[in-house]
């Protein structure tokens, strides 16, 4: 015979995690949507709170927007530059992914993608800013259109780089 199992059982017994249920950002599940161990995701806020990227609250770090802005449109290519690699099969980024295709302008001809089996674009290759960020995005498309937006910027000559910073700005508001 078949036995239910209540959810307030099953958290009772310890099968069940409510904090996985109820805080999609609790660490543990971070954890599973990005890809990133919990020790780093860790480690990744304690130095957004050291560098001003995030404001340390009661019960968590909050993105501090006006830095984080400011660290994307004059640090982040800098800190991780994008060099395009040879051309290969991945997922979209930059000013060809999915949303922001027609909407932002590249005057090149080649796109960028971050390398990845189950990418249905060909372009020129560039690395991602962490390993797991091609798996992340294909689970998320709001992670993927800021993302897409940063490579954007990272990539992008002067006047593409305002187009997306302007773009990045307003998704923060």
């Amino acid at each position: 015979m078949l036995k239910l199992v209540s959810l307030e059982d099953q958290i009772k017994d310890g099968q069940l995690d409510v904090s996985t249920i109820s805080d999609p950002f609790a660490l543990r599940s971070l954890e599973g949507e990005l890809g990133i161990s919990k020790t780093e995701i860790s480690a990744s806020i304690r130095r957004s709170v050291a560098s001003n990227l995030a404001i340390k609250s009661s019960a968590r770090a909050k993105v501090n927007r006006r830095n984080l802005i400011e660290f994307v449109q004059h640090g982040l290519k800098y800190v991780f530059p994008a060099k395009p690699g040879a051309p290969q099969r991945g997922v979209a980024t930059g000013f060809a992914a999915p949303m922001l295709e027609g909407k932002l302008v590249s005057s090149g001809a080649d796109i960028y993608v971050w390398p990845h089996p189950e990418g249905s674009r060909r372009g020129l290759s560039i690395a991602p800013l962490f390993k797991s960020v091609p798996d992340a995005v294909l689970k998320d498309a709001r992670l993927y259109e800021f993302l897409a937006l940063v490579d954007a910027i990272r990539t992008g000559n002067q006047r593409e780089a305002s187009l997306a910073q302007r773009s990045f700005e307003e998704r923060m508001a």
